[in-house]
Parts: structure tokens; sequence; C-alpha cells
């Protein structure tokens, strides 16, 4: 296990310890005073380029990314893939050899096969690297930022902060994660921080959305959705992931939504005190329903917020090959 991200690679969230994962949620609860300023900009990587390279098409992550380095003051290539030389038939190796030409210092990269951030961290050894999603594989960031909303949540009603609180706040808590977790990248990530900071995790899907693995997995699998709901802590929703096939995994949206869908009727099963979180994008009215999604046991809002200071974290430890002890963020 590794202790720490200061000067490595993100590429799996499989390989970090407890004590690097709560470094990387510390490290953020710092950038999130940052965000709040006036003038949300710090030098701290000030000088360093960091290309953004997406080969699957993205939104919220490249724009939480992009905006994450321009907050530490690095500099940034974007890589518009459609208009690239990747849909002329470039290699993977050659468009990393282009970019490490240019004098990057990091790349943050999605790519649609799982471990092709392996593949480029060994390519450019020289060049940190950090996985924004690849393939059905990982999506570290996202379980990272789920972490720390749960986390900044639970730390507010405890009247403490997270750093004070550590990973203490997830001792004995009843993660409950729902929808298609055969194909999410995001369900392998949050299962891999969660369990690592010491809550239980259960995943409630059709037996077809629910990987052939499922039993070597540290999960419970729930066999009453319903009762799952009403013992669950936080409940974290995926979305039928329609372009790698799990639209033909269930007979119709309907039927999903019917059995394994977070209605407002199903919701009334939950505690009061229960976290309802999303990855998005959503799609409203079948995993969850809109009066439910916008309701105040949501923090979807708060998930995209606490996107950029958890991604200046990754990106400042990882290209800065310091910690906050040592460097400094103002």
């Amino acid at each position: 296990m590794i202790d720490s991200i200061a000067g490595g690679n993100l590429v799996s969230l499989a390989t970090l310890s407890q004590r690097a994962i709560v470094e990387v949620l510390d490290t953020a609860e710092s950038f999130v005073e940052v965000n709040s300023r006036a003038v949300k900009k710090v030098p701290a990587l000030k000088g360093k380029v960091i290309a953004s390279l997406f080969f699957e098409e993205s939104t919220r992550t490249r724009l939480s990314f992009e905006t994450a380095a321009k907050r530490l003051s690095a500099d940034v290539l974007s890589l518009a893939v459609a208009s690239s030389s990747v849909k002329k038939g470039e290699s993977l190796r050659d468009t990393i050899n282009t970019i490490d030409a240019l004098g990057i210092d990091a790349v943050v990269m999605r790519h649609s096969s799982s471990g092709a951030p392996v593949q480029v961290s060994r390519y450019v050894p020289h060049v940190r690297v950090i996985n924004a999603g690849d393939g059905q594989h990982q999506h570290p960031t996202q379980g990272l930022l789920d972490a720390f909303t749960v986390r900044q949540v639970l730390a507010a009603r405890a009247g403490t902060s997270g750093r004070e609180s550590g990973s203490e706040l997830f001792a004995g808590l009843n993660v409950l994660i729902v929808g298609d977790i055969r194909h999410s990248r995001v369900a392998r990530s949050d299962i891999e921080v969660y369990t690592r900071l010491g809550a239980h995790v259960t995943v409630a899907a059709p037996g077809t959305l629910l990987p052939p693995d499922i039993a070597q997995w540290p999960v419970t699998v729930a066999t009453d959705f319903d009762e799952a709901l009403a013992t669950a802590d936080v409940v974290g929703l995926l979305r039928l992931q329609k372009e790698r096939g799990s639209g033909a995994f269930v007979p119709s949206l309907g039927e999903f939504t019917s059995t394994f869908g977070l209605t407002s009727r199903r919701a009334e099963l939950l505690r009061p005190e229960t976290i309802i979180m999303h990855p998005g994008p959503m799609n409203r009215g079948v995993e969850i329903d809109s009066q439910v999604a916008d309701s105040s046991a949501a923090v979807i809002e708060q998930q995209v917020r606490n996107g950029v200071p958890v991604r200046m974290a990754v990106l400042y430890l990882t290209t800065a090959g310091t910690t906050l002890e040592s460097g400094s963020n103002d």
C-alpha cells in the first residue's frame, strides 16, 4: 500500500492506504477556503504545465480538473480529441510522446480502455499521471470527492472539522450503492475508498447489473432493497450507462425504476439523516425521482462543488511532489 501520492501518480485507489486517502481529504479541506475567496487562485503550481487529455466525452470532470489546475496557477493544455490526430489513427503512445515533447509536468486523462493511465505512466515515467476515469476500471477522484463530501456533512453535524476527525466518522458507517454496479468505475472507486476508511458497503442492483465476481468484492449484496434503504447512512445512486450497454441488461427503464429506483415513495423509508448522493449525470425519473434529487437530503450539488478542491489536492500532491505541511497554499 502507498502511504502518500506526493510526487507520484494517481491511477487507482486500490493501492492507496487509509493514510494516503486521509492525506488527500485533509489537503482538499485546506483548498476549500481558497475556493471561497474573492480571488480564487494560489501560486502553488505556477510554472507547471498540465495536459488535459479526455479521449471520452466529459463535461463535469474535465471542467472540474481544468478549474482546479488554473486555481493552482498551472498552465493547462487541453486536447480536443474530436479535432486531434487521434481521430486520424494516431496511437496513444504517439499522442503522449507528442504532448511530452511540449514539456508537460502532469497528464490528467480519461480513456475508454481500462488500464490506459497505467500504460501512459510507463511511457513517460517522469510525468505525473492522474486517472480521470478509465473504462470500467476506476474513477479515483470521484471516489475521493464522494468520501470528502460524506466526511464534510458528518463533521458539520458533529460540530467539528473533517481534518480533526480523520477517518473516524466512517467507522461503522452503512453505505448503500445502487444501480449499474457491473459497468461503473465510480462504484469500484467508491467501494475502495469507503471500505478503506472503515465503512461497510452494501450494493443493490438487478442480478444482471452485478459483476460476475461480486462474491470476491468486499461488499454485501442486498436481498431486499427497501430493507437496505431503511438502514443506510449514505445512499449512492448510479445511472444506467447506456453507452456501455447496460440498457440491454434490464427489461426496460420502467422495470428498473420500479425495482431499484429511488422514488419519492421509497425515499420515505430513509431515516431523516440519510445522505443521498449521485455522481452525475442523472437520469431523473429512472434511478432517482426529481423530488428526491432536489430534496434537502441530497448533496449532489455539494459533490460537484467539492470536485474542485479535491482535484486541487490531487494535482498539488502529485505535481508539486510535496504536502501542505512542507509547502504552502498562500
